[in-house]
């Protein structure tokens, strides 16, 4: 009986079989790429708001501590957006004509809130708790980023859960003393490793098992 197949057959279906494998490693590759990317996460793109507030001219220009504001960052899960009368404390008489402050103005008169755009969304699923991470000596900057230098907030970092698990892992890298908890562009007073270390122990962190247990963030 003769051959069915041509002996170059074999040849030609272990490369058809590496080609797959190749190609679904690539496809692999590029949806975990996208997933991590910043359009995905839409880290490092800038939010257009009704009002183009800047964090530099408010946080780099005049010094603003960023609590003036967010009051509730220190002992509540969540930082708030700082109602219009907060706004109206200076621009009552700064730049009080000003039409492109109207909307604030204009709030303030109507007793409505402005309807800003949120920069950092987590998932419901997520808790996040802003006071027990200001408590525990992490700098505004380390999520937010250097706000002092943004015109327009955009978010800095992807809050993917990888990025959440690294810091849970090593957080003596971005451990500060708590009056510098909000201090832009923060340079530690020695070795940040020790230090860290030091502020551990002294703040009481839980240990990497219990930081980067599922319940700790998932509840």
């Amino acid at each position: 009986m003769s051959q069915i197949f041509h002996h170059t057959a074999n040849t030609y279906a272990k490369m058809s079989l590496i080609l797959l494998v190749g190609v679904l490693a690539i496809a692999g590759w590029a949806v975990d790429a996208t997933g991590r990317s910043d359009y995905t996460t839409r880290a490092n793109q800038a939010r257009e708001q009704p009002v183009p507030f800047s964090h530099a001219h408010h946080v780099g220009g005049l010094g603003f501590d960023c609590r003036y504001c967010h009051t509730s960052v220190e002992n509540s899960s969540f930082a708030n957006i700082p109602p219009t009368k907060t706004c109206m404390n200076c621009h009552s008489q700064i730049w009080s004509t000003s039409p492109t402050l109207e909307p604030v103005r204009a709030s303030f008169r109507e007793d409505k809130s402005i309807s800003w755009t949120r920069v950092h969304d987590l998932p419901d699923f997520v808790y996040f708790n802003h006071s027990i991470h200001v408590a525990k000596g992490v700098g505004c900057e380390s999520c937010h980023g250097r706000v002092d230098k943004m015109a327009l907030t955009w978010q800095q970092n992807s809050l993917q859960m990888q990025w959440c698990l690294d810091c849970h892992r090593n957080t003596e890298q971005v451990l500060r003393p708590r009056d510098k908890i909000t201090v832009m562009g923060y340079v530690p007073d020695g070795d940040q490793a020790e230090i860290g270390k030091r502020l551990h122990a002294e703040y009481q962190i839980r240990d990497v098992r219990t930081l980067t247990s599922c319940n700790t963030c998932h509840r």
